[in-house]
């Protein structure tokens, strides 16, 4: 019984580090798109991917990647992070969860 009671933990703990991820790629897509809507449209990409990837620990932002913020109008930014196995930087599960945002651009007068 022991067996099968360790393994339901372990497995619980996966499914909490999956979730957990998918909420830290949607609030790095958060960041990300907020900053890029005050940015100017050439330097966008460099200040959208700074912001977003400012509050991730080590272990998600060594697989993350930001993408597609851009847009004019209405800005959207992309946010791939990858699922850790059981402890968070020892090894990555062959997941990759996806965090999308957008918002209204700033218009400056």
């Amino acid at each position: 019984m022991t067996p099968l009671i360790v393994l339901t933990l372990v497995l619980m703990w996966q499914c909490v580090l999956v979730g957990y991820t998918f909420t830290l790629a949607g609030n790095a897509a958060d960041e990300g798109v907020r900053a890029g809507t005050a940015a100017p449209p050439g330097a966008r990409l460099d200040v959208c991917k700074q912001a977003a990837l400012k509050h991730l620990s080590g272990a998600w932002k060594g697989g993350a990647a930001v993408r597609h913020c851009d847009g004019t109008g209405y800005v959207t930014a992309d946010v791939d992070l990858k699922v850790p196995v059981l402890f968070p930087g020892f090894i990555d599960f062959p997941v990759t969860v996806h965090g999308h945002a957008g918002a209204v651009e700033e218009v400056k007068r």
